[in-house]
């Protein structure tokens, strides 16, 4: 098998909130419906940067403009990165492949993310509809990866931001609730505990929670959830599937529901939040 690297973009999208169309529609409607829109997830190759970018936004504008599916509006959530990639034989994979599939996971729903080093190779033209979102810690990379948000749409969002230099910052407010307690994220701090222990910033009586359970970090605009215990944390982002942290991080988005050392659908307690 012959190696060889080239400089390629590469685009992941997905279906946001496919899980939750499944559990209304059933399987088989549920499947045609997101069918017609991507597919369940799909990677596309590109020689360019330009290429890719422009193609993001075309899908964006595709999706958006699709009619609701039994009340449900489908969107997608898209990542793209300009890099080195391993070929062979039409496959593709390595740090490049990984850095667009981590971006896509990222992304919010009708978001494009980037890449730093995506948006230096971009036109000027393009690289003024871009956001930056700060060096968020990516999955997978030691070093925090620059991220940019491209703007795509006519909202009165996207007339807001293209244009702005690239160095604009973007706050993210984290709300946690815990039995009858809830709390915004402190903006004096930058973890905070979860356990059974008392001298948790966030106590959760839950039997199979270690006493110094997990943590979360407020890294820029970023919000991690990292598990340092021996049962393990479950994570459920909505709309999509609950996911098991050994020892792992995974980065909060939107709303959702964290369990500590039992799955979210059997906790007696569990922790709520909200990252908007």
């Amino acid at each position: 098998m012959t190696l060889v690297s080239k400089e390629r973009a590469i685009l992941f999208a997905d279906v946001s909130g496919s899980t939750a169309l499944y559990e209304l529609l059933g399987d088989k409607p549920a499947a045609k419906a997101i069918e017609a829109c991507i597919g369940d997830e799909i990677m596309v190759v590109f020689g360019n940067p330009e290429a890719a970018c422009n193609a993001s936004r075309e899908m964006q504008q595709r999706v958006i403009a699709l009619p609701p599916t039994a009340g449900v509006k489908l969107a997608i959530r898209i990542g793209f990165h300009f890099g080195l990639v391993l070929e062979d034989k039409g496959d593709f994979w390595g740090d490049g492949v990984n850095t667009a599939a981590r971006l896509a996971e990222l992304a919010k729903a009708g978001q494009i993310l980037t890449s730093g080093a995506t948006a230096n190779a971009l036109p000027a033209a393009q690289r003024t509809n871009l956001r930056d979102l700060d060096a968020i810690q990516v999955k997978g990379k030691h070093e925090a990866v620059r991220v940019f948000e491209l703007m795509w749409g006519d909202t009165e969002d996207a007339t807001q931001f293209a244009g702005l230099a690239s160095s604009a910052k973007v706050e993210t407010r984290l709300v946690l609730e815990a039995g009858e307690r809830t709390m915004d994220f402190p903006r004096e701090k930058t973890v905070l505990s979860l356990g059974r222990d008392s001298t948790c910033d966030i106590v959760v009586n839950e039997k199979t929670a270690s006493r110094l359970h997990a943590r979360i970090e407020r890294r820029g605009v970023q919000y991690v959830l990292i598990d340092e215990s021996t049962n393990g944390t479950y994570v459920q982002i909505e709309g999509d599937r609950e996911v098991l942290l050994r020892r792992d991080r995974v980065m909060l988005r939107g709303r959702g529901k964290i369990a500590l050392g039992t799955s979210t659908a059997t906790a007696v307690e569990l922790v709520l939040f909200d990252c908007s």
